[in-house]
């Protein structure tokens, strides 16, 4: 059935749980897929944008085997249940075999390569890993022969496996490549445990400090990737555009598990993803060539895809999906006039293996929804006591409160459970820290982040409303709105952007100027907007706000330091959690008296004589 309403997901819920979701596992739901269609392509990997005939193609038995093959030479390694393959990969069909085969016989611990060595070393301990696999030397990005070297300066003396490489890896205990091949055949392993096992560790709480260890079940992992196959109404027939990297839930389970789980067919962009830019620039022609249905992106991908001629057939595409940041109106309205392809949303969490709500395809998009709640989830906008979410502070529709949510995604908490409180709540409630409301038909809306919101005084600024009124400008393509410090008001808006090329690019006071009558709420114009060559980017391309957050907070001490006489030369800036300025002799304390009142983290020292 396809799901369009509150009233279906409702529907398929009364017919029982396992009727919906027949397999609970990851395992079970790629073997059964294998099963069912042995020869249909599960993962066509692009060596080469421009060559098709250099695809690598992985049929679902090939998949199933494979994975298996990997899950007894992790076995031979010494990995067993309590104990991990550290998975520190580009998103290739290697690293899916790993993922899935770390699962059979232990737990898999999905890691963003580009982290320090010591953060990593950290990480290897906390999830029990026993090997490890990491992308081996290649052309296209080469972390393997500076990181392995780090790791084992920082101690690190497990078995390490080079996966997808081109050349010859310094240090490696062998190729993930050799270790299948030498493992095709013998006895299936039978994993451990029920649905409610560990099934991995995803690390999340940014790419600096020491990040959180996500607990995921394999019925966390499974319910997000039938819900999404669900309410995205995925089949056979459908090829999915999957460029994200797997140590992030989106590649893994949104777009990926999901549709492995209906038998559809993963394109991988090569080892870059969406950062592929012969892909991207040749993007409906690949669409033509692959029959595409779905494409996968950030917002931030897709705005760039909008400024991509269309010069082939693109029939075959059904829809975009996007998350991991708000979907401005504009962004989808000009995205679906150019293709004339739905665009629809998602919300998600580590937390939650991925999905907290989907917008479903059968539906008309709802402009500024994330859609539903996913089937035998329950989801709720809470109320606060002490500054705290609290769930027996429940709003009604169209209350703005904190998100939060439980069910089957929402996995156990984290693996240092001192770390929970605030998150995991008691009832099995993990609070999202996002703001928003459900209306009367089930809808969610986010209303900004809580954390994101800019206090200018008393008074909120949602960031979103700022960034969807600059997306408006014809000459647009990405913007941020974030808080500058202020010892007046608290925080002022600001904003970055980014530029399409042409001719009469706006400057920030033009875009300020175009600002003016467009906002519902005028204490909400920016008081300074930046247009800026890149935007920050996470791996998985979300805008990383506390670069901008940064680089404001520069702006309100340089115009302090101007209050205390001190001209840009004079003041140098470390920004970090406490920001260090260093001041001539004699100019600290002026400059200090000038920062007062201002709510930053700030220590004022003497500038070492040169």
């Amino acid at each position: 059935m396809s799901l369009r309403t509150l009233a279906d997901i409702q529907a398929l819920e009364a017919g029982g749980f396992n009727a919906a979701y027949p397999q609970r596992t990851p395992w079970d739901m790629i073997r059964s897929s294998a099963a069912r269609a042995p020869d249909d392509v599960a993962i066509r990997f692009l060596n080469d944008a421009a060559d098709p005939a250099r695809d690598t193609i992985l049929t679902y038995a090939d998949l199933a085997a494979s994975c298996m093959a990997a899950a007894r030479g992790f076995r031979a390694l010494g990995v067993v249940p309590g104990t991990s393959v550290a998975v520190l990969t580009q998103h290739t069909p290697q690293a899916q075999i790993a993922l899935w085969g770390a699962q059979i016989v232990g737990h898999a611990c999905p890691i963003n390569p580009m982290l320090t060595p010591a953060h990593i070393a950290a990480l290897l301990k906390a999830g029990n890993a026993a090997a490890i696999v990491i992308t081996g030397v290649n052309a296209e990005i080469d972390y393997w022969t500076a990181l392995v070297p780090a790791l084992r300066a920082e101690g690190v003396t497990l078995p390490i496996l080079d996966a997808d490489a081109d050349a010859p890896c310094p240090g490696s205990d062998g190729s993930l490549t050799d270790l299948i091949a030498a493992n095709i055949d013998g006895a299936d392993i039978t994993p451990d445990g029920d649905e409610h096992a560990l099934a991995a560790y995803y690390h999340t709480g940014g790419t600096t400090g020491a990040p959180k260890m996500v607990r995921h079940s394999r019925l966390n992992e499974a319910h997000v990737a039938r819900s999404c196959a669900l309410l995205h109404d995925l089949g056979p027939g459908d090829v999915v555009v999957n460029g994200f990297p797997l140590f992030h839930v989106a590649g893994a389970f949104v777009y990926g598990l999901s549709t492995l789980s209906a038998g559809g067919t993963l394109l991988v962009p090569g080892r870059l993803g969406m950062r592929n830019q012969t892909f991207v620039r040749s993007i409906w022609q690949q669409v033509e060539r692959h029959g595409i249905t779905i494409i996968g992106a950030v917002p931030t991908v897709l705005a760039g895809m909008k400024s991509v001629k269309i010069n082939a057939d693109i029939s075959s595409l059904k829809y975009f999906l996007t998350g991991g940041s708000p979907l401005p109106t504009e962004l989808a309205e000009a995205s679906e006039k150019l293709t004339g392809k739905a665009v629809r949303n998602i919300l998600g969490m580590t937390e939650c293996a991925g999905a907290i709500a989907v917008e479903p395809v059968a539906a008309p998009r709802t402009p500024l929804s994330c859609g539903l709640r996913m089937p035998f989830s329950e989801l709720a906008i809470l109320g606060e006591t002490d500054g705290e979410a609290d769930p027996n502070k429940r709003l009604g529709p169209d209350e703005t409160g904190i998100i939060a949510l439980r069910g089957p995604n929402v996995s156990a908490g984290y693996s240092d459970a001192a770390r929970n409180a605030g998150t995991f709540l008691s009832g099995g409630w993990l609070v999202s820290g996002d703001l928003g409301r459900v209306d009367d038909s089930g809808r969610l809306f986010v209303t900004g982040r809580k954390k994101d919101i800019i206090i200018r005084g008393a008074h909120n600024i949602d960031p979103q409303m700022i960034e969807d009124a600059l997306l408006a400008h014809p000459m647009v393509e990405t913007a941020a709105a974030v808080g500058m410090p202020d010892a007046y008001a608290g925080e002022l808006p600001v904003a970055f952007v980014t530029l399409r090329t042409g001719d009469d690019a706006p400057d920030g006071a033009a875009l300020v100027a175009f600002l003016k009558g467009r906002l519902e709420d005028p204490v909400a114009l920016p008081k300074r907007i930046e247009v800026i060559d890149t935007m920050p980017l996470t791996p998985v391309g979300k805008i990383f706000k506390p670069t901008l957050r940064h680089q404001a907070t520069g702006w309100a001490i340089l115009s302090a330091a101007e209050t205390a006489g001190l001209g840009p030369g004079d003041i140098t800036i470390a920004p970090g959690e406490t920001t260090i300025i260093s001041a001539p002799s004699g100019q600290c304390e002026p400059l200090r008296a000038a920062l007062a009142g201002m709510p930053v983290s700030f220590t004022v020292k003497e500038r070492s004589a040169s």
